[in-house]
């Protein structure tokens, strides 16, 4: 996938673009259908099929005070949306300049005369420019005068519930863990390099990885059940985010303790696979209980962990270049 971050690197428009724009923060399943429906657009006709996004988020620069915790980093989110066979991703620093574009500007600058659009898929709320005041029966209007067509698509739902960002960060927030992968299509997954804590896990029997990382949705408080992936391997393991209120700390962190692990693991990257949530943060009166709570804890994260797989973005860059390679007519599009 070509990942382009300045406009004006667009040396000329894409053959016959097929263009989803949109935030795509988690890159959750009804996301991963919009993605579906550009790509199988784009096969069909022979073209390129374009993600439009921006970074960052545009609240950030619109309304800077209004809380906002994206649920994927930058590196994330373009790594799952080439994991989608997307061609290409423009992901233009979102100014102040931009913002004041028209919606007719930006299609007419943007969209027509630099990316070279085809076709627009959108999702049903879709909203942009200025204002936030253009729509999908503005690109309706306007793909007649500039010659693209535009696809709309309905609400996709599981069940009766939309898929939705604010709804996965409200789980997330709440350390639902759990719940949450029916909506993203995956374990939620935070990443972070091993730093130096206080050592208190080794002094209790449990030695931890303390990660700084920086993802800013990180689940509730607690103890949770977690893989590790590292070097290529992945560990069950028990992972902790809180204050460590038993010790009277005030900083939050992340510590994991990977189960029948020995080695040294400073500076290392690791990525957590959540699981579930053991227990809420507490706490306890004594180092006794404590020692006797995180016995408990992996104990039980051994039994729901055992056998259990990773539910993963499936990694479709190998299938994907493969498709490139056989003939047009016989491409599917199963991703």
């Amino acid at each position: 996938m070509q990942v382009i971050n300045d406009l004006s690197n667009i040396e000329q428009p894409f053959r016959h673009a097929v263009v989803t724009l949109g935030n795509f923060d988690g890159v959750h399943l009804g996301h991963r259908e919009i993605f579906r429906r550009v790509v199988h657009r784009a096969r069909e006709a022979g073209g390129t099929a374009v993600v439009f996004s921006f970074w960052p988020h545009p609240l950030r620069v619109l309304a800077p005070h209004q809380e906002l915790r994206l649920i994927n980093t930058y590196e994330e989110k373009v790594r799952l949306i080439a994991a989608s066979c997307i061609d290409v991703f423009l992901c233009p620093a979102f100014t102040r300049d931009l913002a004041a574009l028209t919606p007719e500007e930006f299609v007419r600058r943007i969209l027509v005369e630099r990316v070279g659009v085809r076709r627009i898929v959108v999702g049903y709320d879709y909203r942009f420019g200025r204002g936030r005041s253009g729509d999908a029966d503005l690109l309706r209007k306007m793909g007649q005068e500039y010659g693209f067509e535009v696809e709309v698509m309905a609400p996709i739902a599981q069940g009766q519930a939309v898929y939705s960002s604010t709804r996965i960060r409200e789980l997330v927030s709440k350390g639902e863990v759990r719940e949450v992968v029916a909506l993203l299509g995956r374990h939620f997954t935070l990443e972070g390099r091993v730093v130096h804590g206080d050592h208190r896990g080794t002094s209790l029997g449990f030695p931890t990885a303390n990660l700084a990382t920086d993802k800013e949705l990180l689940p509730a408080a607690g103890v949770y059940a977690v893989k590790a992936l590292h070097g290529g391997h992945t560990h069950d393991a028990v992972a902790n985010i809180g204050r460590k209120p038993t010790f009277g700390g005030d900083a939050l962190s992340i510590e994991v303790h990977l189960l029948d692990f020995t080695g040294n693991l400073y500076g290392e990257s690791l990525r957590l696979y959540f699981f579930d949530r053991l227990r809420a943060e507490q706490r306890f009166k004594s180092i006794e209980d404590l020692r006797a709570a995180i016995t408990a804890d992996i104990a039980r994260a051994r039994e729901i962990l055992a056998n259990a797989p990773i539910i993963a973005y499936r990694d479709y860059l190998g299938e994907c270049e493969r498709k490139e390679t056989t003939d047009h007519g016989q491409r599917t599009n199963d991703n």
